[in-house]
Order: C-alpha cells, then sequence, then structure tokens
C-alpha cells in the first residue's frame, strides 16, 4: 500500500521493523494503535503536497 512519505517517515521513528511485523501479523491496523494517534489527528487537516520534518524514535 502506498504511504505518503511523512507518514512513512513517522511509523518507522514510532515503530522498530520487528514491532512492524508483530503488528502486521496480528492483522492489527496502524491508524488504531494509540502511539500514532496524535500524529493522525494533526495530518488530517494538512494538503497531501504537505511536508515538515520528522523527529527520531527516543
Amino acid at each position: 500500500m502506498p504511504v505518503h512519505p511523512i507518514c512513512h517517515r513517522t511509523i518507522h521513528a514510532t515503530f522498530s521493523n520487528v514491532e512492524l511485523a508483530r503488528i502486521a501479523a496480528s492483522g492489527e491496523h496502524l491508524a488504531k494503535r494509540p502511539e500514532l494517534r496524535s500524529f493522525l489527528r494533526w495530518i488530517a487537516g494538512k494538503p497531501a503536497d504537505f511536508h515538515a520534518p520528522t523527529r527520531r524514535r527516543r
């Protein structure tokens, strides 16, 4: 599935590859994860060509 670059960077800044594999294997949707909730609310009103810096995982 194509993912916008800012969303892709945020997903990888939030979850490790191992975590992403576990989430996908469980059939869970990333949009339902509490770790992304505030990002999804924030990005929802932005235009499709919006870009912003992404923080690294802590």
